[in-house]
């Protein structure tokens, strides 16, 4: 496992740079893992303490998400993939537990159904693949669901984060952009928060984000719940961001309509 293809100095791994950048230096960041896990008394739904196990450890005929939801372990590799998962873990813990018994509870009700069902699905994507687009301003978020590009995202980068935060969630797209191209999408959960949440230190609105979110996915949701975001389009995270760059319709696409 290489951690040099991961460039620290990226825009969209502010907010993971420090504790990332411990365990890439660590002898076995695995176990660095399972002692900042330990540190922080992070724990499943079913409050059973969250460590980090090695992937050939799961039982046989067990559901990665259903061991985690009954033991705490989590299967873990020596992967990219797994590498952002367990740091989605150590900075997003209330959601990372919430999103685990949503998706075991599912789980358990697709064995007597025999089907996957929305809410896993719904889920699975959000664990892998999201980013939260988070605004005070109700224009900025009905634009972004609008796919209207150039209210959202054609500004300069102080503009646009006086008005927006993006943080990425799901490991996935996170481990996609450490090769980053253009068309790289996320999957978004638009979160609308006070103003003084962006004055608070980046930490702390990690946490308060981590909250909110968790209260918000005990609710339940499915597909219908998402946006889309290409992105390398948000100001300053990419070269090059001209009109041209934001007119390439392949990417930066027009909302579909309904029939």
């Amino acid at each position: 496992m290489r951690f040099d293809t991961i460039d620290w100095s990226q825009p969209w791994l502010r907010g993971l740079r420090h504790i990332g950048e411990v365990l890439a230096a660590s002898d076995d960041w695995v176990k660095a893992a399972c002692v900042m896990s330990a540190e922080r008394g992070l724990s499943n739904f079913s409050g059973h303490p969250i460590s980090f196990i090695a992937q050939q450890s799961l039982p046989a005929d067990t559901v990665y998400e259903s061991h985690i939801a009954v033991t705490g372990e989590v299967p873990t590799r020596h992967n990219l993939h797994d590498f952002f998962n367990a740091l989605a873990w150590l900075h997003f813990p209330n959601i990372k537990r919430v999103l685990n018994n949503l998706q075991a509870e599912a789980i358990n009700h697709a064995r007597s159904r025999e089907t996957r069902g929305p809410q896993r699905d719904a889920a699975t994507l959000f664990d892998e693949n999201v980013a939260f687009f988070v605004s005070h301003d109700d224009n900025m978020l009905e634009a972004l669901r609008a796919h209207d590009w150039r209210t959202t995202l054609q500004k300069t980068p102080d503009e646009f984060f006086s008005q927006a935060e993006v943080i990425l969630f799901g490991h996935a797209l996170i481990e996609k952009l450490t090769t980053p191209y253009k068309s790289i999408t996320a999957h978004v959960w638009t979160v609308k928060l006070d103003p003084i949440w962006f004055t608070m230190p980046y930490q702390a609105r990690q946490m308060t984000l981590d909250q909110h979110v968790a209260s918000r996915l005990l609710k339940g949701f499915d597909n219908s719940a998402f946006c889309h975001l290409p992105v390398l389009g948000v100001p300053g995270w990419w070269h090059e961001q001209d009109a041209e760059f934001y007119a390439d319709s392949d990417v930066f696409r027009p909302k579909r309509q309904r029939r």
